[in-house]
């Protein structure tokens, strides 16, 4: 028997490589049929900015823990054909007088081109990063905390229409005000004032736009939604949030202390200055939330190599790549998908508690409704909820993919309102509303055919009762959906709500 040889890698893989001030990451990805699949992910602390002197050299010891990374780096880089690399180097990079003390030996190691990319330029590939993974509703802010400059960026859908690159970074920030580990009132007013006054000479400009959602891309924002999760809170970013995390850090006194729940051990250090950074962002560009994107400079390297991605729709792509790896029916996940989408729109007229996001939320738990079958039928919602909370799901937010889990958790048997206790009281409102068109439309398409999907109009009384009015007769035109219904509004009824049957 001959010797078993694995295939070598072919020409569907490609790479980014991010360097960072703070970080150095790598990601590698698969392209099958149309889809992006993330193979490999790297990432590895060398706090590059830290290196810095006062007349900008970088010191030996942090070029040299940036080459131990790259060295690591080069064995998978070996096996992706070099045209579908690219790597590129961010703040510190372009600050260092000594560069070139990094760059030879780094291309050498890597056998690869490093690429200093400007700050507009990082502002526009982290925005395309954020809108390939992120679907935009309007125009979007978007922000990243780097370590040594934060971009900021105004945009429609795949185009940035107004960006920077600011003077300010975690790990900068926490040399300047957070030396020697100490946390302080005085150190936090020093830096979010400094990043006040970097921020104040583009203010009015990104407040002339009106943004209809603002996305947060890694770091900071991507922590402090860790904490906000691990502690409970299902929402998105509020500047509320930040001022309690804010007392929080300056009651540990000591970064050494600083023991929040749910901030991991590797943003430890940097946390109190990225917060610093993004309360002062909040306060003066008046956000009112903020929402973590799917993606961010690397992915915006990576979608620009694949010429045709930026041609399609993401949220449909993300759909339709779950509905194929998972083998729902296509035609039954159209059939749901279009139903809730009807009763949403429905239902949106004649209710308050509807935002952009309510019916791009139900139709999609809609289409992905039957997910756990994959795993077996009952309690397929479990599953289906399951699957959904350990996968990408490409063009939304990290609360939207939330949200959609949890619909998912709930579209069928008993109505379990604990799930929502988490959210916010507004989202909390948006989802029972959510969960109740979702649950009334997989019934609605149990026959599993287009002509067999009963016409009906939704109407929502001034008592705030729901009323399904039929142009059949239900009890004679469909049966079996009609005796699914009647338990479905006593279901409903449990769970507090009125659903009656016309």
């Amino acid at each position: 028997m001959g010797e078993f040889q694995l295939p070598a890698i072919q020409d569907e893989y490609y790479a980014a490589v991010d360097l960072g001030s703070n970080s150095f990451h790598m990601v590698i990805v698969r392209v099958l049929s149309g889809s992006v699949q993330i193979v490999s992910k790297n990432k590895q602390k060398v706090r590059l900015a830290a290196g810095l002197d006062e007349d900008n050299h970088l010191s030996k010891e942090s070029i040299e823990r940036g080459l131990n990374c790259l060295r690591n780096f080069a064995e998978k880089l070996q096996d992706i054909p070099p045209k579908n690399i690219k790597i590129v180097a961010t703040a510190t990079l372009r600050l260092a007088r000594n560069v070139a003390d990094f760059i030879a030996p780094a291309e050498t190691i890597l056998n690869h081109k490093v690429s200093i990319i400007s700050g507009e330029e990082e502002a526009k590939q982290i925005y395309l990063g954020v809108a390939y993974t992120s679907a935009n509703q309007g125009n979007s802010l978007v922000i990243d905390i780097g370590g040594a400059s934060t971009e900021v960026i105004i945009g429609r859908d795949l185009q940035p229409v107004y960006l920077t690159s600011l003077n300010m970074g975690c790990v900068t920030y926490m040399e300047r005000y957070f030396a020697d580990g100490e946390i302080t009132i005085r150190g936090f007013e020093g830096a979010i004032d400094q990043a006040k006054s970097e921020i104040e000479a583009h203010r009015d400009t990104f407040l002339c736009f009106d943004w209809e959602q603002c996305l947060g891309a890694s770091g900071t924002p991507q922590a402090v939604t860790g904490i906000l999760v691990k502690q409970g809170i299902n929402d998105a970013i509020r500047l509320s949030y930040l001022h309690n995390l804010m007392h929080q850090c300056i009651a540990a006194k000591h970064l050494g202390k600083l023991n929040i729940e749910g901030l991991v051990p590797a943003r430890q250090a940097i946390f109190p200055s990225g917060l610093a950074i993004l309360i002062a962002l909040f306060e003066t560009l008046q956000i009112e939330n903020m929402q973590i994107s799917g993606g961010a400079l690397r992915e915006g390297i990576l979608y620009g190599m694949l010429e045709n991605y930026q041609k399609s729709d993401r949220r449909e792509q993300g759909i339709n790549q779950l509905v194929s790896r998972f083998h729902i029916d296509p035609a039954h996940s159209r059939r749901a998908k279009n139903v809730a989408a009807k009763l949403c729109r429905q239902m949106c007229k004649q209710t308050t508690f509807c935002d952009f996001d309510t019916e791009v939320i139900t139709a999609t738990a809609a289409a992905l409704h039957e997910l756990g079958l994959h795993i077996g039928f009952k309690a397929y919602h479990e599953h289906g909820a399951y699957i959904l909370s350990h996968v990408e799901l490409t063009g939304f937010t990290s609360l939207q993919r939330m949200m959609i889990t949890d619909l998912v958790r709930m579209h069928r048997q008993e109505i379990d309102l604990s799930v929502l206790t988490n959210y916010k009281l507004a989202l909390q409102e948006m989802l029972i509303n959510a969960v109740r068109i979702l649950r009334i439309s997989v019934i609605l398409v149990n026959r599993r055919k287009d002509d067999a999907v009963p016409e009906l109009d939704l109407t929502i009384d001034d008592k705030g009762v729901w009323h399904l009015s039929f142009i059949k007769n239900m009890k004679l035109a469909h049966p079996l959906i009609h005796t699914e219904l009647v338990h479905e509004c006593w279901l409903q009824h449990k769970a507090g709500w009125q659903l009656l049957i016309e």
